[in-house]
């Protein structure tokens, strides 16, 4: 009886508290987030929170636990490129109203957002300005880091940069200070307004290259050309990447010239426009689902023929494509719901972009653009295991993204069916 209690003391000691998690994942195929095609019986092996290999014919090691996933494919998680986890839909509470809400709803209303945004298998997000809720999103972001809070990985921008009387909300007294839904800074106090808001906690910096200055105009260019290229070097001096928020011609040409990294939305780009960014290598990231969503809260049903604006957005989208702009995939979600995130990718495959190449852009595109290929966006052994199983085949029917099954982030299972 003692050796037998001594025997089962012994091998409780030699399996360590800390011992690793092991799954077998066991899809119908593979989308690896490089190769257009699938690769049809393939398993994916996860040791703690890592891939450590994928392919076919994998063995359980002992102690691994394995999962089916009939019919589905297995695919790296996909990398929301344009969120403000802080806003929520415009048609239930305007963009003016919603950023002089208290910060601690607001917050409060962002781990709901994070969550979400996991659940529906974006396992990263970058994060482009919290609107007013200040350096929120840097808090948000190590409360998910602490697994206090579930939700995706972020890059965060925090309060974002504007020329100053370019932005809002507005409306009020002249003179009578407001709180901004960015902050304002000009000429040399833009690389100061820089470093403050990386020495904050900001990964990506952002800067709004056009806006409109009154209610009623378009958009017009807000930075001169030697402010953006004094903030773009501030920030590269210090290891961060830049976007511009830029939707005329002017205000895209002059970010491109600056050397910004991506250019946000773009609806009045010409071909010369995209033919510099594309020799410059700028990404572009269209966020066509936010104009998509601004029309239908508008009364637009979603028939053609469409809006003025959307049908712009679509042609901006379509040169770019065409002068080989590399293509970021990013929704601008805020503007509509939180874990909706894949409606970008379904406009953007119904705009011509076919379905593999958006979710290599959902994927490793992102990852590249964003510089972080080094430890996610792909199904590649060493990367860290954040990986989404889907009903069908998205190389098919890009819609299969938002039939999800499985979401994995850090090796850690989040959602299951």
């Amino acid at each position: 009886m003692i050796r037998a209690l001594l025997a089962v003391l012994l091998a409780a000691l030699a399996v360590p508290a800390w011992a690793e998690t092991v799954y077998l994942l066991k899809p119908a195929q593979v989308f690896d987030g490089v190769d257009r095609q699938p690769h049809v019986g393939w398993s994916v092996l996860v040791r703690g929170d890592r891939i450590e290999a994928a392919g076919p014919n994998l063995a359980a090691p002992t102690g691994a636990t394995a999962i089916d996933l009939p019919g589905m494919t297995l695919m790296p998680g996909m990398i929301e490129g344009h969120s403000h986890l802080f806003l929520h839909p415009y048609n239930e509470t305007p963009w003016d109203d919603q950023v002089h809400e208290p910060l601690a709803l607001r917050t409060a209303r962002a781990t709901v957002a994070a969550r979400n945004t996991l659940m529906a298998g974006f396992t990263t997000v970058r994060d482009l300005g919290t609107e007013g809720a200040g350096y929120a999103d840097v808090g948000l972001k190590l409360a998910i880091g602490q697994g206090i809070v579930p939700g995706p990985r972020m890059l965060v921008a925090t309060r974002a940069l504007v020329a100053t009387g370019a932005y809002g909300p507005k409306g009020f007294e002249p003179g009578v200070p407001i709180p901004q839904g960015a902050e304002e800074a000009d000429g040399p106090g833009l690389v100061q307004a820089v470093r403050r808001q990386i020495g904050g906690g900001a990964d990506i910096v952002k800067f709004y290259a056009d806006y409109r200055w009154g209610k009623g105009e378009p958009s017009r260019p807000t930075f001169i050309l030697d402010e953006l290229k004094a903030g773009v070097e501030a920030a590269h001096s210090a290891g961060r990447l830049v976007a511009a928020h830029a939707s005329t011609a002017e205000g895209m040409r002059r970010a491109a010239l600056a050397g910004v990294d991506t250019i946000e939305h773009g609806d009045e780009g010409t071909a010369e426009v995209f033919k510099l960014m594309a020799e410059r290598r700028i990404a572009y990231c269209p966020t066509l689902a936010a104009r998509d969503a601004i029309a239908r809260y508008r009364g637009w049903s979603g028939q053609e023929p469409a809006p003025a604006g959307v049908i712009e957005s679509r042609k901006a989208f379509r040169m770019a494509r065409a002068a080989g702009v590399t293509i970021c995939m990013g929704g601008d979600v805020g503007v509509f719901a939180h874990g909706e995130n894949a409606r970008e990718m379904v406009l953007m495959s119904e705009a011509g972009m076919p379905a593999a190449d958006v979710l290599i852009a959902a994927t490793s595109g992102n990852a590249h653009i964003f510089r972080i290929d080094d430890r996610v966006g792909a199904v590649k052994p060493g990367l860290l295991a954040d990986l989404v199983a889907v009903e069908g085949d998205p190389t098919r029917d890009i819609g299969a993204v938002k039939q999800v099954r499985m979401v994995m982030k850090n090796g850690v299972i989040y959602r299951r069916e």
